[in-house]
């Protein structure tokens, strides 16, 4: 049986950013609980998150966690994902930043239940935090999570912040003892605990690893997402001065280093004595911030009908520029980035997928959810 080729780069089209609700504070992420009630569930920064329904926002928000959180620059309610069986159990996920258990700034990634599947709005009481990781500085916290097709919670943590992924001997994001700078992966049951699957990579080996580590190697992969049609990882990884990258990584490739901080993108950063001898991963793209682009932001593979010509493609864009592209390979295997459609400088912060594979997009500065749309179709 011969493998299908891959979809080729989109043609020139016009896309554009049709407007689905406005009046959001900061949102960064826009979900689906997959329940077939076609809600979508958008996280503002501030803590709330808050229901889009048959076209307008419900007036309560959805969960309020604003008085759990640390707020502000790059912290705050940062991510969700609902359970792959949410429409029986209830039970979704979230990242959020916090200095209320310690006294220090913390990640706690929090498990939350609604009375029942159908509700509108979830209390606060419900939660169980399911483990927490310091964070020495208040930036690069991550903050995506999704459900991968094996129907485990994968977790998407920054290097601690600072500059350079200065904390530790060789840094975090090559540190196999500490979670951070990592991509994580657990089972979770919903009922406020959580397992390590038998098969991550560092369950024994080395004997001393954080055992929920997936992957490592990651500087702030911000926003990321899971292929629905093949499982496969995509990840959008914030650069340190001059290179933004994409990382494409196969359920086989599970337990590999993604470079940070002995790379950044391609290019050598921090290539000191403990990085030789290494094997990295590296991006399937890379780009430099000439043009003014400088903070990526991940998003899905395209598998809606509406744009047919973006079909297996990759869409993500940048936060800075506003720029949104598809990403797909030509007939060279080659990795080909095409221009869609501008949102705006400092308006892109996330993007969303409904049931249907559509794409919505988290505008940050305006408060607004908008859907890609090909300009000339209904």
């Amino acid at each position: 049986m011969t493998t299908p080729p891959p979809p080729p780069p989109p043609p020139t089209l016009q896309v554009e950013l049709v407007p689905v609700a406005s009046g959001f504070s900061s949102p960064l992420d826009i979900q689906q609980a997959g329940d077939g009630s076609g809600r979508l569930f958008v996280v503002e920064q501030a803590g709330k998150i808050k229901i889009i329904q048959n076209g307008g926002i419900l007036g309560t928000p959805y969960l309020d966690v604003s008085s759990l959180i640390d707020f502000g620059g790059e912290k705050g309610l940062l991510g969700l994902a609902f359970h792959p069986s949410y429409s029986t159990n209830g039970c979704f996920y979230v990242n959020y930043t916090t200095t209320r258990l310690n006294g220090t700034l913390q990640t706690a990634i929090s498990e939350f239940r609604a009375a029942t599947p159908g509700s509108n709005t979830v209390n606060t009481t419900s939660e169980h935090i399911l483990f927490t990781v310091n964070q020495p500085e208040a930036n690069h916290n991550g903050g995506g999570l999704a459900f991968g097709n094996d129907g485990f919670l994968y977790i998407a943590l920054g290097d601690g912040g600072g500059s350079g992924d200065v904390h530790g001997t060789i840094g975090n994001g090559q540190d196999l003892m500490t979670r951070l700078g990592k991509m994580l992966r657990i089972s979770v049951t919903c009922n406020g605990t959580f397992t390590v699957p038998s098969d991550n990579p560092f369950v024994t080996n080395p004997p001393n690893a954080a055992k929920e580590i997936w992957l490592y190697g990651l500087r702030n992969p911000f926003r990321f997402s899971i292929d629905r049609a093949t499982g496969n990882l995509w990840i959008g990884d914030v650069g340190q001065n001059s290179f933004e990258e994409v990382d494409l990584v196969t359920p086989q490739q599970k337990g590999s280093n993604l470079g940070w901080r002995c790379k950044e993108g391609t290019h050598n950063f921090n290539f000191s004595a403990n990085c030789q001898g290494l094997t990295f991963l590296d991006p399937i793209l890379d780009y430099d911030r000439l043009q003014g682009d400088a903070t990526v932001i991940g998003g899905y593979v395209y598998h809606g009908t509406n744009i047919a010509a973006l079909a297996g493609n990759y869409v993500f864009g940048d936060f800075i520029s506003g720029r949104i592209w598809s990403l797909a390979q030509n007939g060279q295997g080659q990795w080909v980035r095409t221009f869609l459609v501008n949102a705006g400088g400092g308006d892109l912060a996330g993007f969303g997928q409904d049931a249907n594979g559509e794409l919505y997009v988290a505008r940050y500065s305006s408060g607004a959810v908008a859907r890609l749309h090909q300009v000339g179709t209904p």
